[in-house]
């Protein structure tokens, strides 16, 4: 007999909570060498339909154990109100999560933060696999250029940011750069236009998959 939806969610749930444990009690990168302040941060339901992927997070992100908590934060939830989302009720129903789960700390010449190197993302990259298959999202919106890497191959933002790329399974991918506010990439006039094309994306996809 066929699984009913509710019970198939309820699974999914109960494997996902499982998966974030495993996540919160990961070591895998300190074992490594890699200088990490461990501690996943990530956010949502297994009955999202959108989710997000940063690089990885940030000190505030860490401190307070909530994806997008800093000043970045600040700017892509101002981006997903243009797209019809009231911050506290994306928050509730829809998933954030990153490419490595856990603060990297700072680069070494002390300006911003530390990217995540290949070896810690691979490390994490199973992680973000299992997240994708239990959440089973509508609509992926990869943030940044190593989260668009990650998705699009070798894509530049300039290429992707605006567009709607649809998998054969189904799923919508929107890319977004990085909102950082120390971003050249978004002084450009034409690439904020970038950004709005994609965020009216967003938008008419937020009100097809959730009308109400």
């Amino acid at each position: 007999m066929a699984r009913s939806p509710s019970r198939s969610l309820t699974l999914s749930e109960g494997l996902l909570a499982e998966l974030h444990t495993e996540m919160r009690m990961c070591r895998r990168c300190l074992g490594a060498g890699f200088s990490i302040t461990p501690g996943a941060v990530f956010s949502g339901p297994a009955s999202a339909r959108f989710l997000i992927v940063g690089q990885a997070p940030g000190a505030s992100e860490a401190e307070n154990g909530r994806p997008f908590n800093g000043s970045s934060g600040q700017r892509l939830f101002g981006w997903l109100a243009e797209a019809g989302w009231d911050e506290g009720v994306f928050r509730a129903t829809q998933y954030i999560t990153a490419i490595t789960k856990c603060y990297p700390g700072k680069s070494s010449g002390g300006k911003g933060d530390r990217a995540p190197t290949r070896e810690e993302q691979a490390l994490c990259a199973p992680f973000l696999r299992r997240e994708l298959d239990l959440v089973q999202p509508r609509v992926v919106v990869p943030v940044g250029s190593l989260a668009v890497r990650r998705f699009l191959g070798s894509s530049r933002l300039s290429d992707v940011v605006g567009t709607v790329i649809n998998e054969p399974d189904g799923r919508s991918i929107v890319p977004l750069p990085h909102p950082s506010g120390v971003s050249l990439w978004l002084n450009r006039s034409e690439n904020q236009e970038r950004v709005h094309q994609a965020l009216a994306h967003l938008r008419r996809l937020h009100y097809q998959l959730e009308p109400g």
